[in-house]
């Protein structure tokens, strides 16, 4: 028969994630709706009840474990909870006797606690996917379109608004924030609050490292145990080589993505200058929000003019930081790691040398082919790009800049591009030329398993060497002494045809119906939506309705990738134990 204790013990979990789903839900309420001072005042005091009662319980919680059966390292866990509860409740109930001036402080903490708890207990059950029926893509997919549509109601929120704003426009503003696209169909600095902005970097955070990323990282944490099952499930995401090492590539991934943006807000919150006329508030989310975005590659500012501001787009410091976070969270986490394994091996070999005059222990392949194909690509297409924009543009949009920040801004508009979405100057001011290599730069877009969109640059190398190979006469693709799997080649030109195929749509339907826009800016247009760029020749505020619905459709599936869409919807075909003849087909 179960004791009283362990039957507590039992409950106090569902107790904490009921607690903390009903303080989460009013933190929305009193931060996104204006209530009398007397009924904010009621629903304060239960927002501190409902806090209260969550440190209770964890503080109960350990009580409780003395009388029951727990391993030491539980037990210890559960001290720490303990510890940490009892110091934040004598900290709340001191702040309560201070005066108003300290409100901020209190606020911003409770909510980030009650907030922190939320979510910890969501991802506890969310974490373990044995009971997945589905195809792990479809639930892939169906995270994205959920969050999706949670961000466009509290972009709703009155809070989040000055004025207001229509479900559509809220929508497309969510789906380009999640989708890291940074198409806006209103202005952000003058339509949303600080609040609204704020949910929008934190949907373009989600969207940038995935919701599945963002439950993993806390699971790992609080549940400290894990199946075979969600090891599987997870290697695809994260791109992790081996399943034993899935949750040591989230926790990677997580920690990096926190870092660099961390640095990157501290690098341009030192770089805006005093003729920016912000207060250190202002300049303070102005650093992060752009941080945020930069790394995400998704292109949103604060500004309605984006870094062509004019106190911005000769501030060249600031281009090339967030030009740097750009290429950063487009090269892939995949990219760091292996190259964070190869640092590691050389320092460590070199420490060895150093100090135990050891000889360097060489180890083959420590940088494996898919990271030397990702930085040679990308290498190769930001220098061609900022030549090209250089010598296209010279006496054109690069005009009024010198000659250093004519290098810097052909170097970042030629970054940019490559699924970021942050202008430098109007880009609907470009020579032609320049914009069909803009165009270009888009479709191929950024690596595959970082923050960017595009048919990936792995993709575009894999198509380029085989049309070498075939020249050659060559049976097969090969580089660096490697042969490209079959399955990596299909995959390939499935994605080349399928983004033509989406683009192509989406451009015969966009030309229906905006009759009146040019060709040139409505491609422009589409394939900025499907390589999730943010980029417009300044048609997207013209928009009709079905032009939005038509984009929004276009960013999603550049988003979640359509080759995902097709491998969750179809049955997957078991190996197959026979080959059938071969037969040539005439193809040229």
């Amino acid at each position: 028969m179960t004791r009283f204790p362990e039957k507590v013990l039992e409950a106090l979990p569902t107790t904490v994630f009921y607690l903390s789903s009903l303080g989460f839900l009013l933190i929305l309420i009193l931060l996104g709706f204006n209530f009398p001072s007397n009924v904010f005042h009621v629903l304060k005091i239960f927002h501190f009840g409902i806090l209260f009662s969550i440190l209770s319980s964890y503080t109960l919680r350990f009580f409780l474990t003395f009388r029951t059966k727990l391993t030491k390292p539980e037990r210890t866990w559960n001290a720490l909870f303990a510890f940490i509860s009892i110091l934040l409740i004598l900290f709340f109930v001191l702040m309560l006797r201070v005066n108003n001036e300290r409100d901020l402080l209190l606020n911003l903490s409770s909510y980030s606690l009650i907030s922190l708890v939320f979510f910890v207990e969501i991802s506890k059950r969310t974490f373990n996917y044995d009971w997945l029926s589905i195809n792990p893509r479809i639930l892939f997919i169906l995270t994205f379109f959920g969050i999706i549509l949670l961000g466009t109601l509290l972009l709703m929120l009155p809070k989040s608004t000055v004025n207001g704003i229509s479900f559509i426009d809220a929508l497309f503003t969510s789906t380009s924030a999640v989708c890291v696209t940074g198409l806006a169909v209103v202005d952000t600095q003058y339509v949303f609050t600080q609040f609204g902005q704020i949910i929008i970097m934190m949907l373009i955070q989600v969207g940038g490292l995935g919701v599945m990323t963002f439950t993993s990282f806390l699971g790992i944490f609080f549940i400290k145990r894990t199946s075979f099952r969600n090891q599987i499930v997870m290697q695809d995401f994260v791109g992790s080589e081996r399943y034993n090492e899935v949750f040591k590539t989230v926790i990677k991934i997580v920690l990096s993505t926190l870092l660099i943006e961390f640095i990157g807000a501290l690098l341009l919150f030192v770089s805006v200058d005093n003729t920016m006329d912000m207060r250190l508030s202002e300049r303070f989310f102005f650093s992060v929000f752009h941080s945020v975005s930069a790394f995400c590659n998704a292109g949103f500012s604060t500004l309605s003019m984006g870094l062509a501001h004019e106190q911005l787009k000769f501030n060249y410091a600031i281009q090339l930081i967030i030009a740097s976070l750009l290429v950063l969270g487009g090269l892939g986490f995949s990219v760091f790691i292996n190259l964070y394994k190869y640092l590691k091996h050389y320092l460590t070999n070199k420490i060895r040398q150093f100090f135990l005059k050891d000889n360097f222990h060489h180890l083959p392949w420590v940088i494996n082919i898919n990271t030397i194909i990702v930085v040679l690509t990308t290498t190769v297409l930001i220098v061609l790009g900022t030549v090209i924009v250089y010598i296209f543009e010279y006496n054109y949009i690069l005009s009024e800049h010198t000659g250093f920040g004519k290098l810097v801004t052909a170097f970042f508009a030629s970054v940019t591009p490559r699924t970021a979405g942050f202008n430098a100057f109007n880009f609907g001011e470009l020579q032609t030329s320049t914009l069909l290599i803009i165009i270009l730069l888009m479709w191929i877009g950024a690596s595959p398993g970082s923050t960017g969109g595009g048919i990936k640059t792995s993709t575009f190398f894999i198509a380029v060497l085989n049309v070498f190979n075939l020249s050659k006469g060559k049976d097969r693709i090969e580089f660096m002494r490697r042969k490209i799997s079959n399955i990596s080649v299909r995959r390939a030109y499935a994605l080349l045809f399928l983004s033509l195929v989406v683009i192509g749509i989406g451009t015969l339907l966009m030309t229906f119906f905006e009759k009146d826009k040019p060709l040139l800016a409505i491609v422009f247009e589409v394939v900025s939506a499907y390589s999730t760029v943010g980029l417009s020749m300044g048609i997207t505020f013209t928009l009709s309705l079905a032009s939005k619905m038509l984009i929004i459709a276009i960013m999603f599936l550049g988003r979640v990738g359509m080759l995902s869409v097709l491998i969750g919807l179809f049955t997957q075909v078991r190996t197959l134990n026979y080959q059938y003849p071969k037969e040539e087909i005439i193809v040229m």
